[in-house]
């Protein structure tokens, strides 16, 4: 016996299921993301406002804010080792976003239960909230590492 508590485990396998998630996630990684924090229901990931994400009224684009926030709920609901898909979700728009912001979106579970679940995603900008997302979620089968 390891001596590990249950909650030791249960951090064990988001960090671990996170990191496989990671290893094939293009995107993210191409729009420049960080995974700054990993946890069982819990995600927080960075992302800087580039210049190629910027749109014609020189504010980001509301569609990579998005898939920062989407991709924040995809590795909080699916830190249990269970693949999971996103079943639908909203966002909205509270403030726009500038060419060199430094985004933080942070994830945390509401509800899961079966094969579902509810994830609340707040994007920020240093003190400022620029967005709400709202994930639900919706277990396929299979594990990740």
């Amino acid at each position: 016996m390891t001596g590990e508590t249950a909650q030791e485990v249960a951090q064990d396998v988001a960090q671990r299921s996170a990191a496989a998630m990671w290893a094939d996630d293009r995107a993210s990684q191409a729009l420049g993301m960080e995974i700054l924090e990993i946890g069982p229901g819990r995600a927080v990931l960075r992302m800087t406002v580039r210049e190629d994400m910027v749109n014609g009224h020189a504010i980001g684009h509301g569609g990579l804010t998005f898939t920062l926030a989407d991709s924040a709920f995809a590795f909080a609901c699916n830190s249990y080792d269970r693949r999971t898909v996103a079943a639908g979700a909203e966002i909205r728009f509270l403030a726009p976003t500038r060419l060199g912001d430094v985004l933080v979106a942070t994830a945390v579970e509401r509800s899961r239960e079966a094969r579902t679940g509810v994830y609340d995603v707040e994007v920020s900008c240093d003190d400022r909230l620029v967005a709400t997302f709202v994930g639900r979620s919706h277990e396929i089968g299979g594990s990740l590492v």
